[in-house]
Protein backbone atom coordinates (compact mmCIF):
# COMPACT_ATOMS: atom_id res chain seq x y z
CA UNK A 1 0.00 0.00 0.00
CA UNK A 2 1.34 3.70 -0.85
CA UNK A 3 0.64 4.83 3.03
CA UNK A 4 3.14 2.08 3.83
CA UNK A 5 5.38 2.81 1.95
CA UNK A 6 5.44 6.40 2.82
CA UNK A 7 5.83 5.57 6.42
CA UNK A 8 8.72 3.29 6.33
CA UNK A 9 10.48 6.01 4.34
CA UNK A 10 10.00 9.20 6.93
CA UNK A 11 10.13 5.86 9.91
CA UNK A 12 13.95 5.31 8.16
CA UNK A 13 14.39 8.98 7.84
CA UNK A 14 13.75 9.88 11.32
CA UNK A 15 15.64 7.00 12.71
CA UNK A 16 18.98 8.62 11.27
CA UNK A 17 18.57 12.54 10.19
CA UNK A 18 15.31 12.81 12.96
CA UNK A 19 13.49 16.60 13.16
CA UNK A 20 10.34 17.00 14.71
CA UNK A 21 8.75 13.66 14.18
CA UNK A 22 11.67 11.75 15.14
CA UNK A 23 11.23 13.43 18.60
CA UNK A 24 8.14 11.47 18.99
CA UNK A 25 9.44 7.98 16.87
CA UNK A 26 12.54 7.67 17.63
CA UNK A 27 13.82 6.63 20.91
CA UNK A 28 17.91 7.58 20.20
CA UNK A 29 16.68 10.85 18.78
CA UNK A 30 19.08 13.01 20.69
CA UNK A 31 22.16 10.59 20.01
CA UNK A 32 21.24 10.37 16.18
CA UNK A 33 20.44 14.01 15.93
CA UNK A 34 23.43 15.32 17.18
CA UNK A 35 25.27 12.34 15.32
CA UNK A 36 23.79 13.54 12.05
CA UNK A 37 24.07 17.23 12.52
CA UNK A 38 27.86 16.96 13.30
CA UNK A 39 28.16 14.63 10.34
CA UNK A 40 26.57 17.17 7.72
CA UNK A 41 28.51 20.14 9.04
CA UNK A 42 31.82 18.43 8.13
CA UNK A 43 30.24 16.44 5.09
CA UNK A 44 32.05 19.54 3.08
CA UNK A 45 35.66 18.06 3.46
CA UNK A 46 34.62 14.78 2.00
CA UNK A 47 33.03 16.10 -1.59
CA UNK A 48 34.20 15.38 -4.97
CA UNK A 49 36.02 12.24 -5.86
CA UNK A 50 35.77 8.72 -4.77
CA UNK A 51 34.04 8.62 -1.05
CA UNK A 52 34.39 4.96 0.42
CA UNK A 53 31.90 4.23 3.59
CA UNK A 54 33.31 1.74 5.39
CA UNK A 55 30.64 -0.21 7.70
CA UNK A 56 28.11 1.18 5.15
CA UNK A 57 24.97 -0.42 6.28
CA UNK A 58 22.27 1.17 4.56
CA UNK A 59 24.06 4.14 3.58
CA UNK A 60 21.68 6.92 6.27
CA UNK A 61 23.66 9.83 5.16
CA UNK A 62 24.79 9.40 1.80
CA UNK A 63 22.72 11.82 0.76
CA UNK A 64 24.73 14.67 2.68
CA UNK A 65 27.95 13.77 0.39
CA UNK A 66 28.35 15.55 -3.02
CA UNK A 67 30.72 13.08 -4.65
CA UNK A 68 31.49 11.13 -7.84
CA UNK A 69 31.47 8.04 -6.52
CA UNK A 70 29.86 6.56 -3.13
CA UNK A 71 30.71 3.33 -1.98
CA UNK A 72 29.62 1.00 0.35
CA UNK A 73 31.88 -1.23 2.15
CA UNK A 74 31.10 -4.04 5.28
CA UNK A 75 32.14 -7.34 7.12
CA UNK A 76 29.46 -9.84 6.51
CA UNK A 77 30.31 -11.58 10.02
CA UNK A 78 28.40 -8.74 12.64
CA UNK A 79 26.15 -8.11 15.16
CA UNK A 80 22.89 -7.99 12.58
CA UNK A 81 21.56 -9.17 9.84
CA UNK A 82 22.27 -7.24 6.78
CA UNK A 83 19.01 -7.34 5.43
CA UNK A 84 17.73 -4.37 3.38
CA UNK A 85 20.99 -2.50 3.53
CA UNK A 86 23.29 -1.30 0.97
CA UNK A 87 26.52 -2.53 0.88
CA UNK A 88 28.39 -2.90 -2.68
CA UNK A 89 31.38 -4.73 -1.50
CA UNK A 90 32.10 -7.42 1.61
CA UNK A 91 35.42 -7.22 2.72
CA UNK A 92 37.61 -10.10 5.42
CA UNK A 93 37.48 -7.35 8.37
CA UNK A 94 41.53 -7.40 7.50
CA UNK A 95 42.29 -6.60 4.16
CA UNK A 96 40.07 -3.57 2.30
CA UNK A 97 39.76 -4.48 -1.63
CA UNK A 98 41.84 -1.03 -3.36
CA UNK A 99 44.84 0.06 -4.16
CA UNK A 100 47.19 1.85 -2.43
CA UNK A 101 45.90 5.52 -3.02
CA UNK A 102 42.64 5.09 -4.63
CA UNK A 103 40.25 6.60 -2.39
CA UNK A 104 39.53 10.07 -2.05
CA UNK A 105 38.08 10.53 1.40
CA UNK A 106 36.72 7.50 3.96
CA UNK A 107 33.57 7.64 6.16
CA UNK A 108 33.56 5.53 9.28
CA UNK A 109 30.58 5.80 11.27
CA UNK A 110 29.96 4.39 14.35
CA UNK A 111 32.54 1.38 13.30
CA UNK A 112 35.68 1.95 15.18
CA UNK A 113 34.25 0.06 18.55
CA UNK A 114 33.28 -3.20 16.61
CA UNK A 115 37.44 -3.43 15.34
CA UNK A 116 39.57 -5.36 17.52
CA UNK A 117 42.38 -4.50 16.09
CA UNK A 118 42.34 -0.36 15.45
CA UNK A 119 45.79 0.17 14.84
CA UNK A 120 45.15 -2.36 12.07
CA UNK A 121 42.55 -1.11 10.83
CA UNK A 122 43.80 2.34 10.84
CA UNK A 123 46.92 1.03 8.55
CA UNK A 124 44.87 -0.29 6.13
CA UNK A 125 42.67 2.70 5.88
CA UNK A 126 45.97 5.20 5.46
CA UNK A 127 47.44 2.65 2.64
CA UNK A 128 43.99 3.10 0.60
CA UNK A 129 43.03 7.09 1.27
CA UNK A 130 45.14 9.58 -1.40
CA UNK A 131 47.46 11.90 0.12
CA UNK A 132 45.97 14.62 2.27
CA UNK A 133 42.47 12.64 1.96
CA UNK A 134 40.38 12.82 4.31
CA UNK A 135 38.79 10.16 7.29
CA UNK A 136 35.58 11.04 9.20
CA UNK A 137 35.48 9.14 12.10
CA UNK A 138 32.50 8.78 14.41
CA UNK A 139 33.09 6.31 17.59
CA UNK A 140 30.41 6.16 20.62
CA UNK A 141 31.91 7.68 24.05
CA UNK A 142 29.31 6.97 26.60
CA UNK A 143 26.53 4.33 25.40
CA UNK A 144 24.99 0.78 25.94
CA UNK A 145 26.99 -2.72 24.66
CA UNK A 146 25.35 -2.92 21.14
CA UNK A 147 25.94 -5.28 17.54
CA UNK A 148 26.21 -8.48 20.55
CA UNK A 149 29.55 -9.80 20.76
CA UNK A 150 31.21 -7.58 18.23
CA UNK A 151 31.74 -4.36 20.58
CA UNK A 152 34.82 -4.71 21.77
CA UNK A 153 35.63 -0.60 23.06
CA UNK A 154 34.76 2.72 24.19
CA UNK A 155 37.50 5.72 23.01
CA UNK A 156 37.88 9.20 24.77
CA UNK A 157 39.06 11.76 22.75
CA UNK A 158 42.69 11.83 24.09
CA UNK A 159 42.78 7.63 22.61
CA UNK A 160 41.61 8.80 19.52
CA UNK A 161 43.86 11.55 19.06
CA UNK A 162 46.79 9.48 19.81
CA UNK A 163 45.77 6.13 17.85
CA UNK A 164 45.12 8.26 14.67
CA UNK A 165 47.91 10.69 15.30
CA UNK A 166 50.55 7.49 15.84
CA UNK A 167 49.30 6.05 12.12
CA UNK A 168 49.82 9.11 10.40
CA UNK A 169 46.78 10.90 10.37
CA UNK A 170 46.37 14.61 11.01
CA UNK A 171 43.59 15.61 13.14
CA UNK A 172 41.36 18.70 11.82
CA UNK A 173 38.35 18.67 13.98
CA UNK A 174 36.95 17.47 16.59
CA UNK A 175 33.66 17.10 17.58
CA UNK A 176 32.22 15.67 21.21
CA UNK A 177 28.19 15.35 20.52
CA UNK A 178 25.28 16.08 22.89
CA UNK A 179 28.02 17.13 25.82
CA UNK A 180 25.06 18.44 28.23
CA UNK A 181 22.67 17.02 31.13
CA UNK A 182 20.51 16.02 28.39
CA UNK A 183 22.75 12.83 27.84
CA UNK A 184 20.69 11.92 31.06
CA UNK A 185 17.15 11.59 29.32
CA UNK A 186 18.49 9.61 26.25
CA UNK A 187 20.49 6.61 28.54
CA UNK A 188 16.44 6.42 30.32
CA UNK A 189 15.34 6.24 26.77
CA UNK A 190 17.79 3.63 25.88
CA UNK A 191 17.04 1.47 28.57
CA UNK A 192 13.63 1.68 28.67
CA UNK A 193 13.65 0.67 24.59
CA UNK A 194 15.89 -2.47 25.22
CA UNK A 195 12.87 -3.92 28.26
CA UNK A 196 9.92 -2.41 26.69
CA UNK A 197 11.01 -3.69 22.81
CA UNK A 198 8.56 -6.08 21.25
CA UNK A 199 8.01 -7.39 17.66
CA UNK A 200 5.88 -5.42 16.60
CA UNK A 201 7.29 -2.06 14.47
CA UNK A 202 3.62 -0.49 15.23
CA UNK A 203 3.10 -1.33 19.07
CA UNK A 204 7.12 0.14 19.08
CA UNK A 205 6.11 3.05 17.63
CA UNK A 206 3.09 3.69 20.02
CA UNK A 207 5.21 2.94 23.17
CA UNK A 208 7.70 5.55 22.00
CA UNK A 209 5.07 7.92 21.63
CA UNK A 210 3.63 7.23 24.63
CA UNK A 211 6.12 6.40 27.20
CA UNK A 212 9.51 7.29 25.61
CA UNK A 213 8.95 10.69 23.74
CA UNK A 214 8.45 12.82 27.02
CA UNK A 215 12.38 11.67 27.48
CA UNK A 216 13.44 13.13 24.14
CA UNK A 217 11.61 16.24 24.85
CA UNK A 218 13.13 16.83 28.26
CA UNK A 219 16.27 16.18 26.41
CA UNK A 220 15.82 18.73 23.53
CA UNK A 221 14.78 20.80 26.25
CA UNK A 222 17.83 20.69 28.48
CA UNK A 223 20.42 20.71 25.14
CA UNK A 224 19.36 24.03 24.45
CA UNK A 225 19.11 25.43 28.03
CA UNK A 226 21.58 23.44 30.04
CA UNK A 227 25.53 24.30 30.36
CA UNK A 228 27.69 22.33 28.49
CA UNK A 229 30.06 19.28 29.44
CA UNK A 230 33.15 18.41 28.42
CA UNK A 231 33.68 15.39 29.74
CA UNK A 232 30.34 13.39 29.42
CA UNK A 233 29.15 13.56 26.19
CA UNK A 234 27.74 10.55 23.54
CA UNK A 235 29.71 10.20 20.77
CA UNK A 236 33.19 11.54 19.09
CA UNK A 237 33.27 12.83 15.69
CA UNK A 238 36.47 13.41 14.04
CA UNK A 239 37.76 14.92 10.76
CA UNK A 240 41.72 13.70 10.10
CA UNK A 241 43.54 13.93 7.15
CA UNK A 242 46.13 12.03 5.99
CA UNK A 243 49.69 12.87 5.91
CA UNK A 244 52.24 12.24 3.67
CA UNK A 245 54.83 10.11 4.36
Amino acid sequence: MVWLKWFKKIYIKESFQPGIIGLFINPFFLARRGLYKSIKNLSKYLSGGKLLDVGCGSKPYKNLFKVQEYIGLDIDQSGHAHTYEEIDIFYDGKTMPFEKNSIDAILCNQVFEHVFNPTEFLVEIQRILKPDGFLLLSVPFFWDEHEKPYDYARYSSFALKYLLEKNNFEIVKSVKTNAHFGIIFQIINVILYKRLKTKNIYLDILIHIVLLSPFNIFGYLFSIFSTKDKDLYIDNVILAKKRNV
